[in-house]
């Protein structure tokens, strides 16, 4: 038999190629072959939305193979990704090689579908092909319109309206959203003071310990324990929380109790794509796109010496937490093996996924058990080997029983003073002085009941802790506190007492883990879209990360206004949560495509038609200052630009004075990232001190910390070595502001590229970086440096249509 197989990457290709053998051809399309025309709608909307395919540019050459090879095929196998992008591919591929008068061919054509690459996975699919699956095929369709519409829609109006050269997309506007009413819940947030007083206790034994008021009198509970927003605590300010302390220091204080409580923490399940994402910039520093990039590598194969190409991981994209028995039958083997048959629990562990998972994935895990982390890292790079180490770590500790832990609380008494003078006193009442009445002094002369609280915890069995815990966020208490073997009743000695200030904090900017949380909670996009959506709105500079958390820029902050009051349904999560249900219901056949775009369309061309008959430009309002032109004695104000805000003269346009705004805060992240410095791990040869990043008029630069002490200054590296001298390549950026790469030993060394060097191994040559070239609909081209090699891939947009020339 001579049986052909079609896959998209020739990565992929070269590891199915070693499974299957010689009795078989595996060839690569490298991505799609076919997608909607880039300089026109490509979508018919008179007649029912039908979509016009062509040929991607420059897949010609790889069309004429295919056919060529699947002529001399006896079966035709195709095997691009599990999800709807790879079957739309292998529905375009089947086409292509197909008679084009009655859509059949001669030889019969199969699906093929796993979700790993090793042997037992891809012989299983040879062994039970299926056909290319059209719901599915239907639903990709169905996002690729609508995509199309709302980016040949939004974007010339976006030119009007704005500024040239913008765009906007279903989704990414949605995000972009999200990002800018975060924003303004921190500008309206309103701060206030609160105070917390800590005690340190001596009992019998040692060691000594700290615990935290947390009554006055019996019944109220101080509130400062977990300070809520409009919220007024109980101790408000600094005389209150100075009075208690004095009033403390002649107490008596007992333990009053001991309580004991015996926990399990359950073991997290293994990983899926909004998961891995999250936790790959929690502990790795990834971003969300590098993490898919290097997981791609690893689903698709990495050389391993003598023993060839091998897919290291099950495929990425999922939101099923589902695992083959196989997986879960040789995981419990390694872990009796390495920790012992305590760690492994009765019953493999069952995880639930949402309702909305595609149960025939599985989730990520490793694909071998003799390939550990550790077994393989001569073979993987550094960020391969992180990321790998964190897959492997957490599905083996899923499979791992939970761990035991004890809690111990410590409440902590003064002792009850039993005079007439002092009566019974009253609950505390939020913002009120509770037990205190104040003299005509304003001191406090009644004497409340306190009570203390201190929480350890022990762990008294790892279980899956021994391997793997989850990053966190943000900064949160531990109960970690090592409390001593006391005994309920004894008096404990008190050592010192610490008043605290604590300010009421706002809601925290969102990082890449917790905003793809926040999509994924609110139905936002599926697991293929997140990297993309997170990509795009950076690219676009509608945000901006800046030590790793987001913050809308000026030009996001506009463009977002303006799309909520002109389409407020398309910009409302909810209805962009109901279309991503809808499309799901399009896969699973209980919605046709035609009419999910059709009630789509309708009342979005009503809004833009609307939107297209105001007249005039959207742009911020004009800030007042103090400060005086110094032509002609008028205040000058904040105005918006196209290369952001600027000092212009009132009297325009009489006086057409303008200057330069040297903004602060927030503003001066978006306008001037010049004065944004970020430091980095390398020292000045110079002088010793840390260097860090800045931008000036030709791009990103490195420059020594003691400025203007130390002047030294360097290009900035982007990490990827020059292929001529070996000099690191760095970011520069032409006369005309256009940005280009060059070596750093200019100008001995001529080598540049107006393409963006990234750091990724080429399949075919093995050289160490790659070109990266976008095209208008946010298509990636990744390319070999050397013109020899010839390598090309193409990598789609998942999801938003860019529109930045002339779209009508």
């Amino acid at each position: 038999m001579n049986a052909l197989v079609i896959v998209e990457s020739p990565a992929k290709a070269k590891t199915i190629n070693k499974i299957l053998g010689k009795e078989f051809t595996v060839k690569a399309s490298v991505g799609h072959i076919k997608d909607l025309p880039s300089k026109d709608l490509g979508v018919d909307v008179e007649k029912n939305f039908e979509p016009n395919y062509i040929v991607i540019p420059g897949k010609e050459k790889i069309i004429r193979e295919l056919k060529k090879a699947s002529k001399e095929a006896d079966k035709i196998f195709l095997a691009p990704d599990p999800d709807r992008e790879g079957e739309a591919i292998a529905w375009h591929i089947a086409y292509e090689i197909s008679d084009k008068k009655n859509l059949t061919s001669k030889k019969e054509i199969y699906r093929i579908i796993f979700n790993e690459i090793t042997e037992r996975a891809v012989l299983e699919s040879i062994r039970n092909p299926q056909k290319i699956d059209m719901k599915k095929v239907e639903a990709q369709q169905a996002r690729r319109i609508l995509d199309r519409l709302v980016g040949y829609g939004l974007s010339p109006l976006l030119w009007r309206k704005v500024r040239r050269g913008l765009s906007a997309g279903r989704v990414q506007s949605v995000a972009v959203r999200i990002i800018v009413d975060r924003e303004r819940e921190i500008d309206e947030f309103r701060s206030e003071e609160y105070w917390s007083i800590t005690a340190e206790f001596e009992g019998s034994n040692l060691p000594t310990f700290s615990a935290r008021l947390f009554k006055i009198s019996e019944a109220s509970a101080v509130s400062s324990q977990e300070p809520k927003t409009e919220s007024k605590f109980l101790i408000t300010n600094e005389t209150a929380a100075g009075a208690i302390v004095s009033d403390l220091q002649n107490k008596e204080f007992v333990l009053n109790k001991i309580e004991r409580k015996q926990r399990k923490r359950m073991p997290y399940p293994p990983f899926i794509t909004s998961t891995l994402q999250q936790e790959a910039v929690r502990k790795l520093r990834f971003p969300a796109k590098k993490t898919m990039m290097l997981a791609q590598q690893l689903y698709e194969g990495i050389e391993l010496g003598q023993e060839g190409s091998a897919g290291l991981i099950t495929y990425m994209r999922t939101d099923s937490h589902r695992l083959a028995h196989e997986a879960q039958a040789w995981s419990r083997e390694l872990i009796a093996k390495t920790y012992g048959k305590d760690y492994i629990p009765e019953k493999p562990p069952v995880y639930k996924s949402k309702a909305t998972a595609q149960e025939a994935h599985e989730a990520i895990r490793p694909t071998y058990s003799d390939k550990s982390p550790q077994a393989i890292k001569q073979f993987l790079s550094k960020d391969q080997f992180a990321l790998y180490t964190l897959i492997w770590n957490r599905f083996i500790s899923s499979q791992m029983s939970p761990a035991q832990l004890e809690q111990t609380t410590f409440t902590i008494n003064t002792k009850p003073i039993s005079t007439t003078d002092n009566l019974p006193i009253p609950p505390l009442e939020k913002g009120g002085e509770g037990g205190f009445e104040k003299s005509d002094g304003g001191a406090i002369s009644r004497v409340p009941f306190y009570e203390f609280r201190t929480t350890g915890t022990v762990v008294r069995f790892a279980g899956f802790m021994a391997l793997y815990t989850e990053g966190k966020d943000e900064i949160e208490d531990e109960n970690g506190l090592t409390l001593p073997a006391l005994k309920e009743g004894e008096a404990l000695k008190l050592l010192g007492l610490l008043p605290k200030q604590h300010f009421t904090q706002p809601p925290p900017r969102y990082t890449e883990a917790t905003l793809v949380k926040a999509l994924e909670d609110k139905g936002i996009g599926r697991p293929s879209t997140y990297a993309t959506i997170l990509s795009t709105i950076q690219d676009r500079k509608y945000v901006l990360k800046t030590e790793g958390k987001f913050s809308p820029t000026e030009l996001g902050a506009v463009v977002n206004d303006y799309l909520v009051e002109r389409f407020p349904e398309l910009i409302d999560v909810g209805f962009t949560a109901k279309m991503e249900d809808e499309l799901d219901h399009i896969e699973d056949g209980k919605m046709k495509w035609e009419k999910v775009v059709k009630d789509f369309y309708k009342p979005f061309h009503t809004d833009l038609a609307e939107a297209n008959k105001t007249v005039g430009k959207v742009k911020p309002k004009d800030i007042p200052t103090e400060i005086v032109c110094e032509k002609c004695g008028l205040p000058m104000v904040i105005r918006w630009g196209r290369h952001g805000r600027f000092l212009a003269c009132t009297g325009f346009p009489e006086c057409k004075n303008t200057k330069p705004y040297q903004a602060e805060g927030a503003d001066q992240n978006q306008n001037s990232p010049e004065t944004n410095s970020q430091q980095t791990d390398e020292k000045c040869e110079k002088c010793g001190s840390p260097m860090v990043i800045k931008s000036g008029r030709f791009g990103k630069f490195l420059a020594c910390s003691k400025y203007p002490e130390c002047k030294n200054t360097k290009p900035f590296s982007t990490g990827i070595k020059c292929p001529k001298d070996g000099g690191d390549i760095a970011e520069r950026r032409s006369k005309r502001g256009k940005l280009f790469w060059s070596c750093s030993n200019y100008p001995k060394c001529k080598f540049a590229s107006w393409y963006k060097p990234v750091p990724r191994k080429c399949p075919k040559c093995g050289t160490d970086f790659l070109f990266e070239k976008r095209n208008k609909g946010g298509d990636i081209t990744f390319f070999c440096h050397k013109k020899e090699c010839g390598f090309k891939e193409v990598e789609k947009s998942a999801e938003e249509e860019v529109v930045t020339a002339g779209a009508s």
